[in-house]
């Protein structure tokens, strides 16, 4: 009888914990909303009147069809949770757009933008890599493996052809993916290197991730690892978390 309520104990004071927890988590991603917000009001002098243009729309619309049906305020309310959720829409895409442009250009930032992404990718930075802070990072996930450069065209381009040649002797028919991330031609702007790979065809289940997830980890532990180029960390590093509770919020609405 006493051990049963020993463990009843336990197991109250694991879930107050738990709860504790979750509610420091809640307050911390809320503080983390509202600095993101105000950084991006300070830098964006046209966030705030966008997202109350779309809230004032949203709601006036909804009012004007809840005239139409003679039950107005029902749909007043359903107007105002559009309007915040249109409004938090405009914020997190303003957000984002404003954190890949101070990134582009800057070395790491594909890197930072690839160890970003939602869904089962594997993500490994810097597997080649120059003096110069050219790198080749390598990407695990339904598509098959890509491989992602960012640095100078022409020395990027040999270190791509060196990493799919390795690559594809443990791989076998799996297919290779490449990109170079940049601002010329035939180059994948930072901002949409995120997009890119989402739209890339399933090839292989998660099964065959984790397969080949272990096959490229001891082909590196064999070639003694790279290390990232050195130079500047992209200024949206330090807003990783920022980012990563924008997505989860948006997901959520």
């Amino acid at each position: 009888m006493a051990q049963d309520n020993a463990a009843k104990d336990k197991l109250k004071a694991a879930k107050a914990e738990a709860k504790k927890a979750r509610r420091a988590a809640s307050k911390e991603r809320r503080k983390q909303m509202w600095q993101a917000f105000q950084m991006q009001r300070k830098e964006d002098k046209a966030l705030l009147p966008i997202m109350i243009a779309v809230f004032v729309v949203a709601v006036a619309v909804s009012v004007g069809i809840g005239a139409a049906f003679g039950n107005w305020w029902l749909f007043l309310i359903l107007g105002v949770l559009i309007g915040l959720l249109g409004a938090f829409i405009v914020f997190t895409r303003r957000l984002e757009r404003n954190v890949y442009t101070k990134n582009e250009g800057q070395a790491g930032a594909a890197g930072w933008a690839l160890d970003n992404m939602r869904g089962t990718w594997r993500v490994k930075q810097g597997i080649a890599t120059t003096t110069h802070a050219d790198a080749v990072h390598r990407v695990i996930g339904r598509p098959g493996i890509i491989l992602v450069a960012e640095g100078n065209e022409s020395r990027v381009r040999s270190l791509l052809a060196q990493e799919k040649k390795k690559t594809s002797r443990l791989v076998g028919q799996t297919p290779i993916y490449e990109f170079v991330v940049g601002t010329e031609e035939g180059q994948i702007p930072l901002r949409k290197l995120q997009r890119t790979l989402n739209k890339l065809p399933s090839n292989i289940n998660n099964k065959k991730i984790d397969e080949l997830e272990g096959r490229l980890a001891a082909l590196s532990s064999r070639g003694g690892g790279a290390q990232m180029p050195r130079g500047p960390m992209p200024q949206g590093a330090k807003m990783r978390s920022v980012q990563r509770t924008v997505r989860r919020k948006t997901g959520s609405n």
